[in-house]
């Protein structure tokens, strides 16, 4: 390494490559030229050391256990603000002043809508459909219902496409979970803000008033900004490397809504409740736990540790205050499970086989027992970080979107399969 270039010695060949420097973190060797200079390509599965773009959204560095929104801790953001404007900030790359808060949320609130025909889309699901197969499919349909928001090469169009998504989510989100429990679509009320009305839009009836629980909302808000970004992650590099082709918008967004209902994503905080579902009582934490002490064991504590963050999970510790504020509001003082979930956090935070291992509870274990007190079902919890995750999503696409240096995605391979061979009659094989 020398200078601002790096040297690597390829048989005969000596290759210079760049060495670039972002404002924080780690710098990054530059391979693009590569492949023309020595035929070879870098073999990286996961991508788990590659660069796969320039970003000035998201910045985390897990070994400090520190996540940044442009700049700002998440903590900073989750106590003081709110999600419509952590919304803001992502889209464009700054706090709003007052007037411009107020704005953005007059133009999201009355965005809330959705066409009325997309209710009868809805009936074309099965009445038992999970709400994620119908989020992926009514997202992906917004293409069918806004074609005036999908020319991406007009600054606008991606605007209004953007307002809309964040917008029309929430209310899609709330409808799949009407479909789902069987009752009647609850339309959007301009009076609440975005996650009051959303509460209203899942928990109302026609048959009685609804009245939202303050602390319930803002414990949702908090989710929602706990979970509004996370840099490269896998459902995030989806979206990017789907409107790389020039895909629209909404079909870029249903595109990485597929990706998240995986359990080793969006999926986690449903898999953590499960895991205390099969523990079942307090009595029998300490026969799992040597279970998950055991290397020959399969059983894997889920909600722990995180594949980023090698120190505590920073939006760990604002779910932790959030779950305990819920549960003190609701009163819940004899469900089991949450008894489990509370004596497992103690053992995790107290057992020194999880400190040296950093196992720490992470957010989805805080996450996924929240939701489950809310009255939400474990069907519907990567539903809800896909409206959180919304955001974050269109923040990078419309980045990638606006990035002069920006081309199709288009991943290389180490092939490892037959070499050619001649093809041999049906008769004589």
């Amino acid at each position: 390494m020398s200078g601002n270039t790096s040297q690597l010695q390829v048989g005969d060949k000596t290759v210079d490559m760049a060495i670039k420097e972002g404002s924080v973190g780690p710098a990054v060797i530059d391979i693009g030229k590569l492949y023309a200079q020595t035929g070879m390509f870098t073999y990286d599965p996961g991508f788990t050391s590659t660069a796969s773009c320039e970003s000035q959204i998201t910045y985390i560095d897990g070994d400090k256990g520190v996540l940044l929104y442009r700049g700002y801790p998440i903590e900073q953001l989750a106590e003081h603000g709110d999600f419509l404007e952590t919304c803001y900030l992502l889209l464009y790359g700054e706090l709003p002043t007052a007037a411009q808060k107020a704005d953005f949320d007059y133009r999201v609130t009355r965005h809330t809508m959705v066409h009325e025909q997309m209710a009868r889309f809805f009936q074309g699901f099965r009445r038992d459909a999970h709400p994620m197969a119908v989020m992926v499919g009514s997202i992906g349909a917004m293409s069918a219902f806004y074609h005036d928001s999908t020319d991406i090469s007009d600054p606008h169009q991606r605007m209004i496409a953007s307002m809309r998504m964040v917008a029309k989510v929430p209310t899609l989100a709330a409808m799949a979970y009407k479909y789902f429990v069987g009752q009647p679509f609850v339309y959007p009320l301009n009076s609440l803000d975005y996650t009051s009305n959303f509460l209203r839009m899942c928990f109302a009836v026609p048959a009685e008033e609804y009245k939202v629980n303050p602390v319930l909302s803002r414990a949702l808000d908090r989710i929602f900004i706990l979970h509004a970004d996370h840099e490269q992650n896998a459902s995030t590099s989806t979206v990017r490397l789907a409107g790389s082709s020039g895909a629209n918008p909404f079909a870029c967004i249903a595109a990485g809504t597929a990706c998240l209902w995986g359990p080793a994503h969006g999926g986690a905080n449903e898999a953590a409740l499960k895991m205390l579902e099969e523990i079942g009582t307090v009595e029998n934490i300490p026969k799992y736990i040597a279970k998950a002490k055991d290397k020959n064991d399969p059983f894997r504590l889920m909600g722990f540790g995180h594949r980023v963050y090698k120190n505590y999970d920073p939006r760990a510790k604002i779910m932790q205050k959030t779950t305990h504020e819920v549960l003190n509001e609701l009163g819940i003082k004899d469900d089991p499970l949450l008894d489990v979930a509370i004596e497992l956090e103690r053992i995790a935070l107290n057992d020194e086989y999880f400190i040296e291992k950093k196992l720490y509870p992470n957010i989805d274990f805080y996450s996924g027992i929240t939701l489950k007190a809310m009255g939400f079902p474990t069907s519907m919890f990567t539903v809800l970080f896909a409206v959180a995750r919304t955001v974050g999503w269109i923040a990078q696409w419309k980045e990638m979107i606006e990035d002069p240096s920006q081309k199709i995605g288009r991943p290389r391979q180490l092939y490892t399969g037959a070499a050619q061979r001649d093809y041999t009659p049906i008769g004589r094989r």
